[in-house]
C-alpha cells in the first residue's frame, strides 16, 4: 500500500510539545523523565486506553518486537537509548502493518519510504529525548494501515474519554491545526424547526416554510457556539422511486431535423421573476426550545466524522420535500433561494418557527454564525448554488459531483444526453422523483393539481425535442453567476463520472480561477462516488484541516499547505500527487491529423486527401441487443475490426508511444464531415489501447466498518480502488454534438444532405496517463447507446481527413 497525507501541517518544536501538553501525553508525572526509553515506554502506557492494569499494558508492548530478536517491552527495559529503527519497528506494528508481512524489523525505514509515511529528525541513529517528543508528535498524525491517524486511532479506542468526564480537555480540541473527536456524540440534541422562505413556489399566499433538522452538541447548552456543516438533500425526507420510473422518457426515438435559427444569447437569457412576495408572517414570540425532534437522519458520514469534533449538523430538503411548502424545480433560481434561507437563519439573518403553526419563533442561538456546505451530486450542485449568491454566513463549500450548469448534465452539444446509467432521465422525472410532499396523501391532495401542472412546465420547458440550450437551461447555470463567490472553494470530482461529467467541475475550477477566494480540487479516479473512506489519501484529515481553518478560524496554514490541485493517478495505484492547477491555459498542445486508421503527428506528417465513411444504422437484432446490454455496445464499439461494429464506427490509432503523454485539459476534435440526411450528430471517445491491468471501475471495500468516525460513535467502511484482471483498451473520455449546432448550443444550423461542414468538439476534460508502448486512440461514431437517443436511422457520415485532426492539451513530464 501507499500513503498520501496532504494534511501534516509542519509545527515547530515548541508548539508541538505544548499541545502534546495539552493532550496529556506530556504533563508533570513524565516531566522528569531524562532517558528516551522510559519516556517512550510512558508514552505507549497512555497508548492503550482501553487498558488500565499496568501488567496488562506491560503485555500488550511485550507483543510488539523492537529488533528481530527482542521484543518492545524487553528492548525498553533493558536500554536507556531508543534507535530509530526501533521506534519505527514498534511504530509500524501500532500502526497495524504486520511483521514480514508489510516491513522487515531489520530495516523499517524502507517500508517508512515505501509506503510514505513520515518520518522524525534525527541527527544520529538514536533519538535524542527531544527528537523522540517531536517524533512522537508526528507519529500521532500518522496515518495507520486502515486509512486513520494514530491519534484517531487512539480516540475511538477510548484515549480521551476520562478527560472529557473530568472536564480536562479543551473544547474544541486543536491538534495539528485539527479538530479532535472530543465531543459526546451519546448526548447528541436533535431537533426540528421550520425556516421561512422569502418565496412562495406553491402560491399558496403565504411564504414558504422549509423542515430542517439540526444535529448539534449537547456542549451548546452550556453555551458553546460552535460552526454548521449544512447539507442540503432533496433526497432527505424520502423520493418516489416507482413515480419517477414511470416517468422515464423513451431514448429509442430518432434524432429530430431542427429549424435553423439566428438566436443571440440574448434572446434565450433567463429573466428573474418579479411575482410579490407574501409578507413574512409576524414573530409574536420567541424561544430557544424546540418542540420537535427526530430519531435518525439520512446521514452523511464525513458529517458524522466532525459531529464528534463539536460541529453542527443541519440537513434540509428544501422546497416540494415532505413537511415543507412549495414545489420541486430541479436547479433553478427558487430552489436556490430555498437552500441559502437555512443559511440565513444559521447566521442570524432570518427567521425559524418551531412548528408549522408558526406561532414561536427560534433562533439558531447555539450557531457561530460560520456555515460550510457538504454534499455530493445534488447535494453538492445546492452547495455550488448558494455559492454563487454570496450569501452572508457560507463561509466554504465542499462540492463533491456537483453540478455547475444543469445543460451540461441532461444535454451536450445540442443534444439530449443522459446522465450515464440513466437514459431517459429529465429534469421533470428529477422533480417528481424528489416531490416527496406526494409521500404525505392529504397534503398531496392539496397540491397535486397545481404540482401537476408545474411538472408539464418543467417538461415542456427541458425541450426534448431539440436538446439547444434555451432559456430553461439559463436559469439552471450557476456559471454565469461566479463572480458573486465569496466563500472559499473545495471541489471534488470523479475523472470517470459520467452521471456528473467532468466538465462540470472543469468549467467552475475555470471560472473562478482569477477570483479573490482559496480554491482546492480533488480529482480521483472514481465515478459518481464519496471518497472520504479511501485508505491511500487523507481526505477527512484535509477536509478537517480545511474546516478548523475557515469555520474555527485557525491559522493552520490549510490555504496554503493543502496543494491546489491533488490528483489520483491512474496508472500506479493508491497514488495521488500535487498540481499546480488543472487544465491550465498554458498547457501545451499534441496535435494528430486523422488518416487511413490513424493518428499521426501533425509535427512530422502532411494530412492525406483520403475520406471515410461509416454508418449508424445496426441490424435490429444487434439494435434490440445493446439498448439492454450497454457493456457489450461498449466493448464491441472499441473492440477489433472484425466484430459487429466494424462498418458502424471509425478507429484511428496512434503509433505506438515511445514515451508516457500525460493528458491534462479538453481535447478537441476538428472535422469535415457531411451526412446523407438533414439531421444528424457525432460522438468521440479517446481510447487507451495497450493491455494492461487498470484500476476497477468502483473501490473495493477493504474492511467493512472498519473506520470509527468517533469514540462510540458510526462507523464507515474502508475502502481503495484495486488493479482488475488485464484489459485491452480503456476509454479515457468523450463527447457529443449535434451537427445543427456547429456554431453553438443554442444557435442552430442549416444542415444539407451530403454537405461537407467544418465541425469542432470539445470533449470532457481530463487528466490521464497514457504509457509508453500503448496507443492513443479516437473512436468515432453516432449513436451513444448510454447517452444520447437512439433511432437506428440509415444514417451514413461521411468524413474528409485531410481536414481533420485531434488535439490533445498535456503536461510536459518533469524531468
Amino acid at each position: 500500500m501507499r500513503n498520501q497525507q496532504f494534511a501534516i501541517r509542519p509545527t515547530a518544536p515548541a508548539q508541538a510539545l505544548d499541545e502534546l501538553q495539552r493532550i496529556h501525553f506530556l504533563d508533570e508525572t513524565n516531566a522528569t523523565i531524562t532517558t528516551a526509553s522510559h519516556l517512550l515506554c510512558d508514552f505507549y502506557a497512555r497508548s492503550w486506553p482501553e487498558f488500565t492494569m499496568p501488567d496488562v499494558i506491560r503485555q500488550q508492548l511485550s507483543n510488539l518486537m523492537a529488533t528481530p530478536d527482542t521484543d518492545g517491552l524487553d528492548f525498553l527495559s533493558h536500554h536507556d537509548n531508543v534507535p530509530v529503527t526501533v521506534f519505527y519497528n514498534l511504530a509500524l506494528q501500532r500502526l497495524g502493518f504486520g511483521v514480514d508481512l508489510d516491513f522487515k524489523l531489520s530495516d523499517p525505514l524502507a517500508a517508512m519510504v515505501k509506503i510514505q509515511l513520515p518520518v522524525a529528525d534525527h541527527a544520529g541513529p538514536d533519538f535524542t529525548l527531544a527528537e523522540l517528543k517531536q517524533a512522537w508528535y508526528l507519529l500521532l498524525t500518522t496515518h495507520s494501515k486502515n486509512g486513520q491517524s494514530f491519534l484517531d486511532q487512539l480516540t475511538t479506542h477510548g484515549y480521551f474519554d476520562p478527560f472529557v468526564h473530568d472536564a480536562h480537555v479543551e473544547k474544541p480540541l486543536i491538534f495539528n491545526g485539527k479538530s479532535q473527536a472530543v465531543f459526546d456524540t451519546t448526548h447528541l440534541i436533535r431537533e426540528v424547526v421550520y425556516v421561512e422562505s422569502s418565496q412562495d413556489t406553491d402560491h399558496d399566499g403565504k411564504r414558504d416554510l422549509l423542515k430542517a433538522e439540526v444535529i448539534r452538541p449537547a456542549e451548546t447548552e452550556a453555551g458553546l457556539t460552535v460552526p454548521v456543516l449544512y447539507t442540503a438533500s432533496p433526497y432527505n425526507q424520502g423520493t418516489n422511486d416507482e413515480a419517477g420510473d414511470h416517468m422515464m422518457h423513451n431514448v429509442n426515438v430518432p434524432l429530430q431535423p431542427k429549424q435553423p435559427n439566428d438566436l443571440t444569447l440574448a434572446d434565450i437569457t433567463a429573466q428573474p421573476d418579479d411575482t410579490p412576495v407574501p409578507a413574512p408572517r409576524p414573530v409574536t414570540a420567541t424561544t430557544q426550545e424546540a418542540e420537535q425532534t427526530f430519531a435518525r437522519e439520512q446521514s452523511y458520514t464525513l458529517n458524522d466524522y466532525f459531529l464528534a469534533r463539536g460541529f453542527a449538523v443541519v440537513y434540509a430538503a428544501g422546497i416540494g420535500t415532505l413537511d415543507s411548502d412549495g414545489v420541486r424545480t430541479t436547479g433553478d433560481p427558487e430552489e436556490t433561494t430555498s437552500t441559502i434561507a437555512i443559511i440565513e437563519w444559521l447566521a442570524g439573518n432570518r427567521t425559524a418557527f418551531t412548528s408549522r403553526n408558526a406561532t414561536q419563533a427560534i433562533p439558531a442561538w447555539w450557531s457561530n454564525h460560520k456555515v460550510a456546505m457538504t454534499g455530493r451530486s445534488y447535494l453538492g450542485t445546492l452547495a455550488t448554488a448558494a455559492a454563487t449568491t454570496g450569501v452572508a454566513g457560507l463561509k466554504t463549500v465542499i462540492s463533491e459531483a456537483a453540478i455547475s450548469n444543469w445543460y451540461d448534465y441532461y444535454r451536450d452539444g445540442g443534444l439530449v444526453i443522459a446522465p450515464g446509467g440513466f437514459p431517459g432521465e429529465d429534469a421533470d422525472v428529477l422533480a417528481e422523483e424528489t416531490f416527496s410532499r406526494q409521500l404525505q396523501a392529504g397534503d398531496y391532495h392539496r397540491i397535486q393539481a397545481k404540482w401537476q401542472a408545474d411538472l408539464a412546465a418543467i417538461t415542456h420547458g427541458q425541450d426534448r425535442s431539440t436538446g439547444d440550450y434555451n432559456s430553461f437551461w439559463d436559469a439552471r447555470n450557476y456559471l454565469k453567476n461566479v463572480k458573486n463567490i465569496k466563500a472559499d472553494l473545495l471541489l471534488v470530482h470523479g475523472l470517470n463520472d459520467w452521471n456528473v461529467k467532468p466538465r462540470n467541475v472543469n468549467n467552475l475550477w475555470n471560472a473562478v480561477r482569477d477570483l479573490p477566494v482559496t480554491k482546492k480540487i480533488i480529482l480521483h479516479q472514481g465515478q459518481h462516488i464519496y471518497i472520504n473512506a479511501f485508505r491511500s489519501i487523507d481526505y477527512t484529515d484535509i477536509v478537517n484541516l480545511w474546516l478548523t481553518h475557515e469555520l474555527l478560524g485557525v491559522d493552520n496554514q490549510a490555504d496554503t499547505l493543502l496543494p491546489n490541485v491533488i490528483i489520483q493517478d491512474n496508472v500506479q495505484p493508491e497514488t495521488w500527487n500535487a498540481y499546480e492547477d488543472w487544465d491550465a491555459p498554458t498547457n501545451p498542445t499534441r496535435n494528430f491529423n486523422l488518416q487511413a486508421d490513424e493518428l499521426v503527428d501533425q509535427d512530422t506528417h502532411e494530412p492525406l486527401a483520403y475520406a471515410t465513411s461509416f454508418n449508424d444504422q445496426l441490424p435490429v437484432d444487434q439494435f434490440n441487443h445493446y439498448t439492454h446490454h450497454i457493456d457489450d455496445w461498449q466493448n464491441a464499439l472499441l473492440g477489433e475490426k472484425h466484430n459487429d461494429m466494424f462498418n458502424h464506427r471509425l478507429i484511428f490509432k496512434s503509433a505506438v508511444l515511445t514515451d508516457d503523454l500525460l493528458l491534462d485539459g479538453k481535447p478537441t476534435v476538428d472535422l469535415r464531415v457531411a451526412v446523407n440526411q438533414p439531421v444528424g450528430m457525432l460522438s468521440f471517445q479517446i481510447v487507451d489501447y495497450g493491455d494492461a491491468k487498470r484500476l476497477g471501475v468502483s473501490p473495493t471495500i477493504l474492511a467493512r466498518k472498519a473506520l470509527d468516525e468517533g469514540y462510540r460513535w458510526r462507523e464507515d467502511d474502508l475502502r481503495e480502488f484495486q488493479t482488475t484482471t488485464s484489459t485491452p483498451f480503456k476509454m479515457i473520455t468523450k463527447g457529443h454534438r449535434n451537427l445543427q449546432n456547429r456554431t453553438n448550443t443554442y444557435h442552430v444550423d442549416p444542415l444539407k444532405a451530403n454537405e461537407f461542414y467544418d465541425l469542432s468538439v470539445t470533449l470532457q476534460p481530463t487528466h490521464y496517463r497514457l504509457l509508453a508502448g500503448h496507443q492513443l486512440g479516437l473512436v468515432i461514431y453516432a449513436t451513444d447507446f448510454g447517452m444520447t437517443v437512439r433511432g437506428n436511422q440509415e444514417l451514413q457520415y461521411s468524413i474528409q481527413l485531410g481536414n481533420s485532426a485531434l488535439h490533445l492539451p498535456y503536461l510536459p513530464e518533469k524531468k
